[in-house]
């Protein structure tokens, strides 16, 4: 849902990941066959894990004096264990071996210093998963130069909105990228990475990539494995063979054309 830029209500996203108590935000950025990036001989494979319902997000602004405003970063430590149990749950049941936690504790000692704490408590029982730290702007920089050395990475809301726009570059763009808001009890929201993209709807010149595949871990959060299983093949063999692909990853195809040549492939394989 498009949220006001500097202006009007509260984002409505930020109201539902909390009214839901959807503490955790599952951004997985992997290689796509067909499209093609620097890095696609290498391969990029890395789960971003971001806290999902505070930090700069928490919408706790005021004006101190005119021309003077503050924003509150807030960071609390049930909020920052509920991510990070999270995080090291889905690495043992979906074979990550590595989480790094990105920071910026050297600036903001109390508030990230928080959250570092929540994290090694949990990486403690967990002793199987290799558990280290970085700061936020050095993990920028080196998985840019190799993304293969980053399995899983663990951070706070600001930095992980920002950092998996990052991971979603280095394998073709926002249009190929899903994520999961996930809370307890089973609860979850799946969107795209890149919000409404509105803009495009006019002119079918949207992606729906990353929807559908927010769809297929849906559907796995449902147990509906084979049916993930049929509409990713047909969307991977359409990407593959591009003959149908949107602009933003070279091809010529509207959305219409694209969404016809999947559900093509998925009726012939039925």
């Amino acid at each position: 849902m498009r949220t006001a830029i500097g202006k009007g209500h509260v984002s409505l996203n930020l109201t539902i990941r909390r009214t839901f108590g959807l503490y955790a935000n599952v951004r997985p950025a992997k290689t796509v066959p067909g499209v093609i990036t620097p890095y696609s001989e290498g391969g990029v494979d890395v789960v971003i894990m971001r806290e999902n319902t505070e930090g700069e997000y928490s919408g706790i602004e005021h004006t101190v004096v005119p021309g003077v405003v503050q924003s509150v970063k807030l960071i609390t430590r049930l909020a920052s264990r509920n991510v990070a149990e999270y995080a090291f749950k889905y690495a043992v049941d979906n074979g990550r071996s590595n989480i790094v936690a990105l920071h910026k504790a050297n600036i903001m000692k109390m508030s990230d210093g928080l959250f570092l704490e929540e994290c090694r408590a949990v990486a403690e029982q967990y002793p199987q998963i290799k558990y280290r730290e970085m700061y936020l702007d050095s993990a920028c920089l080196k998985i840019v130069k190799d993304p293969t050395q980053f399995d899983m990475m663990l951070m706070p809301n600001l930095y992980g909105d920002i950092f998996s726009d990052l991971t979603s570059g280095l394998i073709g763009g926002l249009g190929l990228a899903p994520s999961g808001n996930m809370g307890k009890d089973g609860i979850a929201i799946y969107e795209a990475v890149h919000g409404t993209a509105d803009d495009l709807t006019a002119t079918n010149k949207g992606n729906p990539t990353a929807l559908l595949m927010s769809g297929l871990m849906m559907l796995r959060h449902l147990e509906l494995q084979s049916h993930a299983d049929k509409i990713e093949a047909a969307v991977l063999e359409t990407l593959k063979e591009r003959k149908f692909v949107t602009g933003d990853i070279g091809g010529t195809a509207t959305n219409p054309q694209y969404t016809a040549e999947i559900c093509r492939k998925i009726r012939a394989s039925s």
